[in-house]
């Protein structure tokens, strides 16, 4: 996966709350939030959702985070 959700973790800290909160607050089904917990791709919707409820941009959200080729 070349991307992580760390940043969106930070934030929730940051704003004292849960996976669970964050969850309830927007209307996201337990496999979103799985997804995005095992740092699996989620539909630009949810991001613009989290986006919008902290007032951010989306690499508040996510990083892209480079992985490493092999010489195979």
């Amino acid at each position: 996966m070349a991307f992580t959700y760390k940043p969106l973790w930070h934030l929730l800290v940051e704003n004292d709350m849960t996976k669970t909160q964050l969850r309830e607050k927007l209307g996201l089904s337990t496999a979103t939030l799985a997804k995005l917990g095992k740092d699996e791709y989620v539909s630009l919707e949810v991001i613009d959702k989290i986006c919008t409820l902290f007032n951010c941009q989306p690499n508040d959200v996510i990083e892209h985070k480079k992985e490493e080729v092999s010489d195979e």
